[in-house]
């Protein structure tokens, strides 16, 4: 079966916050990238992210296995440079096969947690 979804991905709003409220990891304040490969093969994906006062940082490079979900949290890329926190940022999301991207973000900053959710916008 060929893979659902597009190769490039878009998440135009980023950003980290510096603090957290609640037990950690899970109630670390996190950006989230989705990431939906259903297609028969494992996808090669490379994250780019876009600041508003430097060059660009990336690429971050992550593998979905065919058929499977990865939950990348930006908290933990590290590799070229860690992802700033308290930073405005986008990325773009690049793969070598279809797949799906949702955006998430939680800030925990003060004890009422807010979560959201979208889709990326597909090239």
């Amino acid at each position: 079966m060929s893979g659902i979804g597009r190769q490039t991905w878009a998440i135009a709003e980023g950003y980290i916050p510096g603090g957290s409220h609640g037990p950690e990891p899970a109630m670390t304040s996190h950006e989230t990238a989705c990431l939906l490969n259903t297609g028969d093969e494992t996808a090669a994906v490379e994250i780019t992210l876009y600041f508003t006062d430097r060059e660009p940082a990336g690429p971050y490079r992550v593998s979905v296995e065919a058929r499977r979900t990865q939950h990348v949290r930006f908290n933990d890329l590290v590799d070229p440079e860690p992802v700033p926190r308290d930073t405005d940022y986008a990325s773009v999301i690049r793969s070598d096969r279809p797949i799906v991207v949702q955006h998430s973000r939680l800030d925990s900053r003060q004890a009422e947690n807010a979560l959201m959710t979208t889709v990326a916008w597909s090239a």
